[in-house]
């Protein structure tokens, strides 16, 4: 994982199009392609990102730019979509590389636990005609929760959290990222499951081709959720 911290400005081409000015940022590049942009403040989001499979270019400024005081441009480019994250740095603040290792997973706390376990058990409430080939099926970069046989062909990934945000959608999107490309598996489809998920995670869920489940656990155990229904 390589920090940066840096005078820069970031523009976002693509999908959609966004413009960062000049600002001292930190920039992580990381190991898997992703390079992230964060402010000091806002939490953990970051202020824009570009995720894997992506490539990341290092190119001498234009003479217009260097007139600037650009020093230095960084072009992220998404292998698949051909969106682009070109970063203008003015004056780098500090730089530094580190080896992180092979990370051994989130520890799911027991909730979460108990949905995945309940949900392998109950795989009807993702899609009729379903079945399951694996609990925690894995990847070069961790296990997937769920890995089900989709009756109309292929397979379906299903990240099961108890509650969904951003991250969760990121970390689906690489997992199909990765399944992808084996044949046995493909088509290979999405499915983000918790009993609440974050209006922002639902439109990149959306965004990202992926359909979010909620679930009811305490209807998954059999015990009455005291929800009013209809019926």
């Amino acid at each position: 994982m390589r920090l940066v911290i840096a005078r820069c400005s970031v523009d976002y081409t693509g999908r959609l199009n966004a413009h960062l000015p000049l600002a001292t940022r930190l920039l992580v590049h990381k190991g898997d392609g992703s390079l992230l942009v964060h402010s000091d403040g806002g939490s953990y989001k970051p202020l824009n990102w570009m995720s894997p499979p992506c490539s990341l270019v290092s190119e001498e400024p234009e003479s217009d730019e260097a007139d600037a005081g650009v020093v230095e441009v960084w072009k992220v480019t998404h292998k698949k979509t051909g969106d682009a994250l070109r970063v203008q740095l003015y004056e780098i603040l500090h730089d530094s590389s580190h080896e992180l290792g092979v990370d051994p997973g989130l520890v799911k706390d027991g909730v979460e636990a108990d949905l995945q376990r309940l949900l392998a058990e109950q795989v009807e409430l993702i899609a009729d005609g379903v079945s399951l080939v694996r609990r925690e099926f894995p990847t070069a970069i961790g296990p997937v929760d769920l890995l089900l046989r989709d009756p109309a062909g292929g397979t379906i990934a299903v990240e099961v959290k108890r509650r969904g945000d951003i991250d969760g959608v990121e970390q689906l999107t690489r997992y199909l990222e990765l399944l992808g490309r084996d044949p046995h598996l493909a088509p290979v489809t999405g499915v983000f499951a918790a009993q609440e998920i974050k209006p922002q995670a639902k439109v990149l869920a959306g965004d990202r081709g992926i359909r979010c489940v909620t679930l009811d656990y305490d209807a998954m155990k059999g015990v009455a959720s005291g929800v009013p229904t209809l019926f």
